[in-house]
C-alpha cells in the first residue's frame, strides 16, 4: 500500500530492482512518483518502494534537480513483480510436440495384438491420461544430443526407442497394479479390475515381449543390453519391496536402490539410449545416464512425498496407500529416526482403528516430509549438473525445466 509519495526529477536514471538486473532509462526531465510505506527516505533503502525497487539518479544532485525549470511529466511505475507461473508439461514438451504426436499415433498399432481383449487392455492403459514423460525425455535428449553431433533430424532408431520405452513403462504399470491390488490408476479403473488378474498379467507380458522384439530389431547391442537390464531391474525392485514390507530397519540406501530398480533405471536407460543413437562421445552418454538416474530418483521421492500430502482425488488413489501396505518410503524412513511411536504403529501393521491416520501425522511431525523434500532437491541439483555437457538450446532448457517441474509439485 502507498502511504506517501515523492516527486523526483531523475534525468537519466538507473533502475535497480530485486531481480538483480539493471536498466538504464533515459527519462530526460521527467518527474516520477514513487510510493513509500514509511516516512523515512526512499533513497538507498530508507523506505519500501512498491515492488522493492529503488530509483537511483545517475546525475549529480545539483544537475538533476532543476528547481522546477521546464515542463515536468508525471510517470507512475507498476513495479510489483509478476506472479511466477507454474511450469506446464504441455509448454515444456512443445519443442517435441510433433515427435510425441507421431508416437501417440503409433502406439496402438505397434502393440499389434489380434486378440480384442489385449487391444482393449492396451487402449485402457494408453488412454488413461498418461503424460508420456519418458518418451518425451527420449525425444528431448535425442534432439539435444543430435545438435551436438550435427544431426539435422532424428533417426528412425530415436523414434522407435521412444515407443519401446513407453511400452515397457506401460507393461510395468499393469503388473504393478496387479501386485499392489490397485483398482485405480490415474483416476480410472485398472486393467486387472476391468478384465481380471489373468488377462492383466498376460497383457503386461505381451507388451514386454512386443517391446523386446522391437528392441532386438534396433540391432544395437549396447542399447539392447541397456534396456534388457531395465526389465531385470523391475523384477529386482518388486522382490526387494516385497521382502521389506513393514520393516522399520529399512535404510535410506535400501530405499534408493529399490527406487532405482523400480523407477530410475528405465529413465536412465531412456536418456542414455537416446544419446547413443545420436553417436555422441561416451562421456556425454554417461552424463545422460546419470541425468536420467538422478531425475528418476528425484521424481520417485516427490511421488512418495505426495502420497502423504495430497488428497485421494489429486492422487487418483487413496492417500497414504504405500504406508498402509507396509511400503516404507523416504518420508517414513526419515521420521522413524525421531518418532519411536511410529515404529510401534507400523510394526503392529495398523491393527488399531485410526492408527494409519496417526502414523501419517507422525511422519510430518517427525520431519519426514521436510527431509524428503531436501533429498528430492539434492537429486534434482545433481541432474542439472549432468546437463552441463550439452550445448545451450531449447531442448536443454526443456530438460532443465523438467527437473524444476518435478520440484514444483512439492513447493
Amino acid at each position: 500500500m502507498m502511504t506517501s509519495s515523492r516527486n523526483i526529477d531523475l534525468g537519466t536514471m538507473m533502475m535497480a530492482c530485486g531481480c538483480g538486473r539493471r536498466q538504464f532509462l533515459p527519462f530526460g526531465k521527467t518527474v516520477c512518483k514513487f510510493g513509500s510505506s514509511s516516512n523515512r527516505s526512499s533513497y538507498y533503502g530508507g523506505g519500501n518502494l512498491v515492488g522493492s525497487c529503488k530509483a537511483v539518479p545517475t546525475k549529480p544532485k545539483e544537475i538533476s534537480l532543476l528547481n522546477g525549470i521546464g515542463q515536468a511529466q508525471t510517470v507512475t511505475f507498476d513495479l510489483k513483480p509478476e506472479p511466477k507461473q507454474p511450469i506446464s508439461l504441455t509448454n515444456l514438451f512443445e519443442v517435441v510436440a510433433d515427435d510425441l504426436q507421431t508416437l501417440n499415433d503409433n502406439l496402438l498399432s505397434i502393440v499389434g495384438a489380434e486378440n480384442p481383449v489385449l487391444i482393449s487392455a492396451a487402449e485402457q492403459i494408453f488412454g488413461a491420461g498418461g503424460k508420456r514423460m519418458r518418451p518425451g525425455l527420449v525425444f528431448l535428449v535425442s534432439r539435444a544430443t543430435a545438435e551436438l553431433a550435427g544431426l539435422k533430424e532424428l533417426t528412425t532408431e530415436h523414434r522407435r526407442l521412444g515407443e519401446i520405452i513407453e511400452m515397457i513403462h506401460t507393461a510395468s504399470l499393469i503388473h504393478d497394479d496387479v501386485l499392489d491390488e490397485s483398482d485405480m490408476r490415474r483416476g480410472k479403473e485398472t486393467v486387472h479390475e476391468l478384465f481380471g488378474t489373468r488377462v492383466a498379467v498376460l497383457a503386461g507380458d505381451f507388451m514386454f515381449a512386443q517391446a523386446s522384439w522391437y528392441l532386438a530389431n534396433l540391432e544395437n547391442l549396447e542399447v539392447i543390453k541397456l534396456i534388457s537390464q531395465v526389465i531385470k531391474d523391475f523384477a529386482s525392485g518388486e522382490i526387494k519391496q516385497a521382502s521389506s514390507l513393514f520393516d522399520c530397519d529399512t535404510k535410506l540406501d535400501d530405499y534408493l536402490l529399490k527406487s532405482f530398480y523400480k523407477t530410475a533405471s528405465l529413465v536412465a536407460a531412456s536418456t542414455k539410449g537416446a544419446a547413443i543413437f545420436s553417436s555422441v562421445e561416451n562421456n556425454v552418454t554417461e552424463q545422460m545416464y546419470e541425468f536420467g538416474k538422478n531425475l528418476g530418483l528425484s521424481f520417485q521421492v516427490v511421488d512418495d512425498i505426495l502420497d502423504f500430502t495430497q488428497s485421494t482425488e489429486q492422487l487418483g488413489k487413496p492417500s497414504g496407500s504405500d504406508l498402509a501396505k507396509g511400503n516404507l518410503t523416504a518420508p517414513v524412513i526419515f521420521a522413524l529416526e525421531k518418532e519411536p511411536r511410529l515404529r510401534e504403529i507400523i510394526e503392529s501393521e495398523f491393527c488399531e482403528v485410526g492408527s494409519l491416520e496417526e502414523a501419517i501425522g507422525l511422519v510430518s511431525e517427525g520431519g519426514g516430509i521436510r527431509r524428503a523434500q531436501e533429498l528430492a532437491r539434492e537429486k534434482a541439483d545433481d541432474a542439472i549438473k549432468n546437463l552441463q555437457c550439452l550445448p545451450p538450446s531449447d531442448f536443454r532448457s526443456a530438460l532443465e525445466q523438467m527437473v524444476m517441474y518435478n520440484l514444483e509439485r512439492i513447493d
